[in-house]
């Protein structure tokens, strides 16, 4: 595995699981920090780019999820994913925080609530690819109705990110946190660096963003989209005070 990128920052241990992930679309929007930080918990600091605050939306397909050393279990392995995130950093590490996380797998769902205090949420979904073009949707059920809708297609070449720059910023993320019971986990991950494109998208339903609260500008997003991501995950872990 090549890490000349995180050489420094690779976690100790062995990673206990891996998935890819395909056709991911990245649509970012700038919102006033002030708005975003009564959404975080209090012990992270909100990350900032030229003091911007960003909010992001996902829309990818999960593939050849396993645990190490055991093969991709049938039926598990594959589902489309939806994420609502932010970008934070705890003690000078810059991470990702989550608002929620859907996916059509109910187990796949129950499982990283329980082994990752994440907020998964299950969800109808629909992932269709024709050549290059992606059309996602999911509806989220329940107390906490969600809908979201993309159509999307990458219109350049494959491109890394030039460090410093906001492209790099919010795609190179290595960690994650999340808070359950009052106390604050975080789990690290690896991948090579993202191969971003740019890509031509219609965002018509956004209702996953309303349903936590946020109302998103009405200017169009900043968006990148990236063909196929391999990613590793360690153990999450507890920060100790």
């Amino acid at each position: 595995m090549k890490t000349p990128h995180l050489s420094s920052l690779l976690p100790r241990g062995p990673w206990i699981m891996s998935q890819t992930w395909n056709d991911v679309l990245f649509a970012h929007w700038d919102v006033a920090e002030e708005w975003l930080r009564a959404h975080i918990p209090p012990a992270l600091e909100l990350d900032t780019y030229e003091g911007k605050a960003w909010i992001s939306i996902l829309p990818f397909h999960i593939s050849k999820l396993r645990a190490r050393f055991l093969p991709p279990i049938p039926g598990v392995q594959a589902f489309p994913e939806l994420n609502l995130r932010t970008y934070v950093s705890y003690q000078g590490r810059p991470g990702i925080y989550f608002f929620s996380l859907d996916a059509s797998h109910r187990l796949a769902v129950i499982g990283a609530r329980m082994l990752f205090h994440l907020p998964y949420y299950h969800a109808d979904m629909a992932f269709d690819k024709k050549e290059e073009c992606v059309s996602f949707w999911s509806f989220r059920k329940g107390k906490e109705k969600a809908e979201c809708k993309a159509v999307y297609q990458p219109i350049s070449s494959p491109t890394l990110a030039t460090p410093g720059s906001l492209d790099h910023w919010l795609t190179e993320r290595y960690r994650l946190y999340t808070t359950f019971k009052e106390q604050l986990y975080y789990e690290d991950i690896y991948h090579e660096p993202w191969q971003l494109q740019e890509v031509e998208a219609q965002i018509p339903a956004t209702g996953v963003a309303t349903a936590h609260g946020f109302t998103l500008p009405e200017r169009a997003p900043l968006l990148h989209y990236a063909k196929k991501q391999k990613v590793r995950f360690w153990p999450i872990r507890k920060w100790k005070r």
